[in-house]
């Protein structure tokens, strides 16, 4: 998985874009080339008969470029990745199989039930406000 998100040699940006570009014009006149002979206006047909078929040949489109766009962006995804400041394959950080919170071994388990808390002057700490709350100001308009 490493090797495919971030390639040895990957291709480069400026080379993916200018294919994506190419390959969406290239799909845009492939079906403007099929679906205008198919409209009313090159065609003896009303829009009531032709419509099925030019939807399903828009949806078809879009669905290609669609795809198109996502294969790029996977193509793409080693210099989004490396963009990232600070991010490399070995900074995915796991929390401990032993130590989740959902172990149900009580002298394993980092969580535990609820411990009543006495309340005695030696538990409490005297309290660190310095100063008293001022009343909140209406901010500016936005």
């Amino acid at each position: 998985m490493r090797q495919f998100l971030f390639p040895s040699r990957p291709m480069s940006r400026g080379f993916l874009l200018f294919l994506h570009l190419l390959l969406q014009m290239g799909l845009l006149v492939t079906a403007a080339l099929w679906l205008l002979p198919r409209t009313p206006w090159f065609a003896a047909s009303d829009w009531y008969l032709a419509w099925p078929e030019l939807a399903a040949g828009a949806g078809l489109w879009l669905a290609a470029a669609f795809t198109l766009r996502l294969l790029i962006e996977l193509c793409l995804l080693p210099h989004h990745l490396a963009a990232r400041a600070g991010f490399a394959p070995g900074d995915v950080v796991t929390r401990s199989f032993e130590r989740r919170p959902a172990v149900h071994d009580a002298q394993a388990a980092w969580t535990s039930e609820a411990r009543s808390v006495e309340i005695e002057p030696s538990v409490l700490g005297s309290a660190r406000v310095t100063r008293p709350a001022e009343p909140l100001k209406p901010q500016g308009s936005i």
